[in-house]
């Protein structure tokens, strides 16, 4: 995992705040190598499941995916992405790149917002699974973790239940 606002990395989140206030585990969590790891997760579930479906999707398609989940090619997804000004088809030519017996059955049927959406969401619960535990055990004195503005989220139901 790279350093935290190590801004030239995909496996690092980048922002100026995010090495001021992110953890190396947030970070990464909201880093390009997470996000497109997790969009060839779920083009490999998809495909899991089109072929229990009785799609004509062979076990070696489904392995050749499961094989290369974590070879992503940045620079040549960038350089797709540039070409076919859209992020989701560059990331498709590039996971069939080192995929090619997958090639045709990648993202087949989806839509870009099946990858977008359901990343999204995937990784706002990994990222609240990483904050819920250190806001739970925050000093609830005076001091905060989690201060917004001038308030605080004292007094919130999310807080209240908090265990301690």
């Amino acid at each position: 995992m790279a350093a935290v606002g190590d801004h030239g990395s995909p496996d690092s989140y980048r922002s100026p705040l995010a090495s001021r206030y992110a953890s190396p585990e947030m970070c990464f969590v909201f880093s390009d190598r997470y996000k497109f790891r997790t969009w060839r997760q779920l083009w490999l579930w998809l495909a899991e499941a089109e072929q229990t479906l009785g799609l004509p999707i062979t076990d070696e398609q489904i392995q050749e995916m499961k094989s290369n989940l974590d070879n992503i090619d940045f620079k040549m997804a960038a350089e797709e992405e540039k070409r076919l000004r859209h992020d989701v088809m560059a990331h498709v030519h590039t996971f069939g790149h080192c995929c090619p017996k997958a090639a045709g059955i990648i993202h087949l049927g989806a839509t870009s917002c099946y990858v977008g959406d359901n990343t999204d969401l995937i990784i706002l619960r990994n990222a609240l699974d990483l904050l819920l535990p250190k806001a739970c055990t925050a000093d609830h004195s005076g001091e905060t973790l989690l201060s917004l503005d001038s308030g605080s989220l004292h007094g919130s139901p999310e807080l209240e239940a908090c265990p301690g």
